[in-house]
């Protein structure tokens, strides 16, 4: 059995934890308060010493850290991450873009407005993660204007990746009204099967139906 440490709410962790539950894998969900300082302490850090969430435990000697590198670990050898070469690339190509380019500005955009006071000082950076996070939703709806899905009309790790800061962008302050296309890819995504939304989950063990949720700073 796995063991996933996320913070439910977190996108990041929220990717391993769909992907799982889709996977119908078998994990335990180990809920880590990043805000309240939990991937600090010393018992956190000898586990991950960057001191991040998600984190996959595989078994007592080999943990994996970043949302990104868990999922293709956890769904290599299945449809959500193929075999073929030129495709595999393509589902790479947007979870690097996912991480570059997208989730420094709609996730960081998200972290601010939620988590932070209204007069906190790092609401002076929305404008530029606006300005910038924008850029890539423009991208991302240009490309599902004619498409069902980011790569090869299938559903891939490439859509979990950007569906978990994409869904949520609105918290971020992006008016998701004007990208129609991602609208309808988004509701595309939450009808797949086994999807869960995101939500708190706490500590949890079992299978497909009942377990993870993701994380990351934020």
């Amino acid at each position: 059995m796995y063991k996933v440490y996320g913070m439910s709410l977190s996108g990041n962790c929220y990717k391993v934890r769909l992907a799982l539950e889709q996977l119908c894998a078998i994990y335990r969900w180990i809920e880590v308060d990043v805000l309240a300082g939990d991937t600090r302490r010393p018992e956190f850090l000898a586990l991950n010493p960057q001191g991040k969430v998600p984190l996959l435990e595989i078994d007592t000697d080999r943990l994996l850290a970043e949302s990104n590198a868990i999922l293709c670990y956890v769904a290599d050898g299945t449809p959500l991450f193929p075999d073929d070469r030129w495709l595999r690339a393509q589902v790479l190509q947007w979870m690097f873009f996912e991480q570059y380019s997208h989730e420094p500005y709609v996730a960081v955009a998200r972290f601010i407005c939620r988590f932070l006071p209204e007069n906190h000082p790092r609401r002076a950076e929305l404008p530029r993660l606006h300005e910038r996070g924008h850029e890539a939703l423009a991208i991302m709806e240009r490309h599902l204007s004619s498409r069902r899905f980011l790569v090869a009309e299938s559903y891939t790790l490439a859509d979990i990746a950007l569906f978990a800061y994409t869904q949520v962008a609105e918290e971020g302050g992006f008016a998701m009204a004007a990208y129609p296309a991602i609208q309808a890819w988004l509701e595309r995504v939450r009808a797949q099967p086994a999807f869960v939304p995101m939500e708190w989950v706490g500590d949890r063990g079992g299978d497909s139906s009942q377990a993870a949720m993701d994380i990351s700073l934020y």
